[in-house]
C-alpha cells in the first residue's frame, strides 16, 4: 500500500530536540572524485568527507529520557559521532543511529513527535506519541496505553517545521535536572566536499599575461540541506583510515543545481592547521541538496606567465647493460608536441582544475584547455597541461650509429615544422637511453639544461616553417660496470 507523509503546521509545541540559535559550523576535506561535481549521478553520494559541528538544545524532563534528533545525513560514521552536555549532571547512556531509509527514515525521525496516523480514505486510525515507526508503528496515548498500527496510509504531525529526509539519532541520557540545556553534536559525514576551481584568461598579444580567479567549489550530495552554516575549508591530504559507510540507495533526483555566491564582502580567512591549511568563509552561507555552490577563494589577479611546447619522447635507461641493438626504441614519427602553462602561485593554491581561456577573433573567451594542478605552495611554481599542439610536428631519424669496443656513438635529427601563423619554440627533452654513463659529443643548438638523465633544447620554429635539431651521444662503459646477469 502506499503511504503518504502529510504534513499539517499547527501552532508551536516544545520538541524533545531543537536547533540552537547557533549556527552549525561545516569543516569541509578536499574531494578527489568527479562525481560530487558533476551534474548528473546518484542523488546521495558516499564521495567526500566533511566534519559537522551542531549546538543542538534539548528540553530535559531529568532521570532517564529518550531523545531524537532527526535531520542528519544520509551516511554517517556512527563510531565517530559523539553528543556532549555541558557539566557533568547529564550523560549519555546509549545512542542508535538509524540509516535514513525513505518514509522510513522520515518516520523515524518523528520518534517522540504526537502523530495522527491516518487511513486509506482519511479517517483517523490513532493518535499519539510516536514511539517506534515503521510497519507496524507504535502509539502511546496521554494515559499510557500502547497502540500498534499497521496498513496506514498517511500521518499527520503539527509543530513541525520539516520532515527529516536523512538519518536519525536515537538517545537515552539520565540525570541531570530538567530545564533547557545545549549538547554539542559532532560527527563526520560523506557527500560533501570542495576543491579549488580556478579560470585563467590569457590577454591578446605576444607577452603571456593572465586574468586570474580563484574559486572554491562546494558540493553537496549528502540528502539533507544546510542552511545558514558556518563554513570552514581545509586543503591538503588529511589521511583517513575507513570511510563513512556509503548512504542506501535513494530515488534519482532533478540535476545538480550551480550556485554562485555573491564575490563582495570580505575575504576568506587562511591559517594553518597542522600540516593542513584552513579557509574560512566570512559569512554563514546556503547548501541546498543537489547543488555546487561557487565561492571565491580570492580576488582577481593578474599574473604573468609562459607558454611551452615539449616535446618528449619518454626513454629512459633502465636494463643492467649497455643496449647495442641499431633500434633505438623510439618512434620516428607520432609523438605529440604538448602545451602547457606555467605561473607562479601568488598565494596557497588549493589542489584543483584550471580552465585556460583565450578571447577569439569574435571577442567570445575560448577554452584553450582544461588541468589539474595539485596544492601549490605560495610562490611555488604551477603547470597547467592544455593538450597537444595542433600545428606542431615532430619527426627523428637515426643519422649515425657505431658500436666499438666499450663505446657506442649515435646521432639523431630531429625536424620540428610548425604550420602556424607565429614563431613557437619548442621544447625538446632527450633522455639518452642506451647506459648510463654518457655525453653529448655535437649538438646544432646549445642545450639550455642538461643533468645526468635529461638533455634539453630549446629550438625556435618559424612560422608556417621548420627548423632542424642534430645531435650526438657517446656512451661509454667498462668491464667493471658490466652488473652479472
Amino acid at each position: 500500500m502506499n503511504r503518504i507523509l502529510a504534513l499539517a503546521v499547527a501552532c508551536a509545541v516544545t520538541l524533545p530536540a531543537y536547533a540552537a540559535d547557533e549556527p552549525t559550523a561545516l569543516t569541509l576535506y578536499r574531494a578527489d572524485s568527479d562525481q560530487l561535481f558533476q551534474a548528473t549521478g546518484d542523488a546521495v553520494s558516499n564521495d567526500g568527507y566533511a566534519v559537522v559541528h551542531e549546538r543542538r538544545a534539548f528540553d530535559l524532563k531529568g532521570g532517564t529520557q529518550d531523545l531524537s534528533i532527526g535531520g542528519l545525513p544520509a551516511a554517517l560514521d556512527s563510531e565517530a559521532l559523539t553528543l556532549r552536555f555541558p557539566g557533568k549532571g547529564t550523560r549519555v547512556v546509549s545512542q542508535r543511529l538509524l540509516l535514513g531509509q525513505g518514509f522510513d527514515g522520515a518516520v523515524a525521525g518523528l520518534v517522540g513527535h504526537d502523530v495522527q496516523v491516518v487511513g486509506s480514505t482519511g479517517q483517523e486510525l490513532a493518535k499519539g506519541t510516536l514511539v517506534r515507526g515503521g510497519n507496524p508503528m507504535v502509539l502511546r496515548d496521554g494515559t499510557g496505553q500502547l497502540t500498534v498500527v499497521k496498513d496506514y496510509s498517511a500521518l499527520r504531525v503539527t509543530g513541525v517545521d520539516d520532515v527529516a529526509r536523512g538519518s536519525t539519532l536515537q538517545v537515552r541520557v539520565d540525570g541531570g535536572s530538567a530545564g533547557k540545556t545545549t549538547a554539542q553534536l559532532d560527527y563526520p559525514t560523506t557527500g560533501l566536499g570542495w576543491r579549488g576551481a580556478y579560470v585563467a584568461t590569457l590577454a591578446p598579444g605576444g607577452a603571456c599575461n593572465m586574468a586570474f580567479d580563484a574559486n572554491a567549489s562546494i558540493a553537496n550530495r549528502s540528502g539533507r540541506d544546510w542552511h545558514d552554516v558556518a563554513l570552514k575549508l581545509v586543503a591538503g591530504d588529511a589521511q583517513r583510515a575507513k570511510s563513512v559507510p556509503p548512504p542506501r540507495m535513494m530515488m534519482a533526483r532533478a540535476p545538480v543545481a550551480m550556485k554562485a555566491m555573491d564575490a563582495a564582502g570580505d575575504d576568506m580567512r587562511q591559517a594553518s592547521l597542522g600540516d593542513l591549511r584552513t579557509y574560512t568563509l566570512p559569512h554563514a552561507v546556503d547548501l541546498p541538496d543537489g547543488s555546487v555552490t561557487q565561492a571565491p577563494l580570492y580576488d582577481r589577479h593578474t599574473l604573468a606567465c609562459s607558454r611551452e611546447a615539449v616535446y618528449d619522447a619518454g626513454t629512459r635507461f633502465y636494463n643492467g647493460s649497455p643496449r647495442v641493438e641499431q633500434d633505438p626504441g623510439v618512434p620516428e614519427d607520432g609523438t605529440p608536441i604538448v602545451t602547457s602553462l606555467r605561473f607562479k602561485a601568488f598565494d596557497s593554491l588549493p589542489a584543483g582544475y584550471v580552465r585556460v581561456l583565450t578571447t577569439d577573433r569574435d571577442g567570445n573567451a575560448e577554452l584553450l584547455g582544461e588541468g589539474r594542478v595539485e596544492d601549490t605552495p605560495k610562490n611555488e611554481d604551477a603547470t597547467v597541461s592544455l593538450g597537444n599542439a595542433f600545428d606542431l610536428r615532430a619527426k627523428r631519424e637515426q643519422t649515425a650509429f657505431n658500436v666499438a669496443g666499450h663505446q657506442i656513438d649515435e646521432g639523431t635529427r630531429i625536424t620540428l615544422t610548425n604550420a602556424g601563423d607565429a614563431k613557437r619554440t619548442v621544447t625538446v627533452r632527450e633522455r639518452p637511453n642506451r647506459w648510463r654513463a654518457w655525453a653529448l659529443a655535437s649538438s646544432s643548438v646549445k642545450p639550455s639544461k642538461a643533468t645526468p638523465e635529461l638533455l634539453e633544447f630549446k629550438v625556435d620554429v618559424p612560422a608556417n616553417g621548420s627548423a632542424t635539431l642534430d645531435f650526438a651521444v657517446r656512451y661509454t662503459w667498462t668491464d667493471a660496470d658490466i652488473r652479472p646477469r
